[in-house]
């Protein structure tokens, strides 16, 4: 489970080098594709293809399905990461993400994410208030309002 906020930066060839915490599970491949809001998921390859079934289990007939399958997999890059941990970030999803220097990365569960520090700020901040309206009774194990 990929967990935390970490800050790196993006090298002079578009590199990110990808926080220590995460190499281990990520060493064996990745896949960067193009996430929502503006976002990058980076995956570990086992990761991408569980989801990858799972969106073409959904009906072609679907316009919807057929609209996130085509975007999602469009933009999708897959690399091994070197030595140091780096990844490098095509410019086509560096431009999608808006992605410069200052970056932030965001352990996501079964992904990453990959946000451009201005971004990823402005999101917070008007996310807050439906985050903290989210009646989490509906999800196993999280706290309750009376718990």
């Amino acid at each position: 489970m990929f967990l935390g906020t970490h800050t790196p930066r993006l090298d002079d060839k578009g590199r990110l080098i990808l926080p220590a915490k995460f190499r281990d599970e990520l060493a064996g491949g990745v896949v960067i594709t193009k996430g929502q809001e503006r976002c990058l998921y980076v995956f570990p390859v086992a990761e991408f293809q569980r989801y990858a079934a799972e969106q073409s289990a959904r009906p072609m007939s679907d316009k919807a399905a057929r609209a996130y399958t085509r975007v999602l997999f469009s933009g999708a890059h897959d690399e091994v990461p070197d030595k140091q941990g780096r990844v490098t970030i095509p410019p086509t999803l560096r431009a999608y993400a808006g992605l410069e220097r200052d970056l932030v990365v965001i352990g996501a569960s079964t992904r990453v994410e990959i946000w451009d520090n201005a971004a990823w700020e402005a999101y917070l901040a008007e996310s807050e208030e439906s985050f903290s309206d989210v009646d989490t009774a509906g999800y196993a194990g999280l706290p309750t309002e009376a718990g």
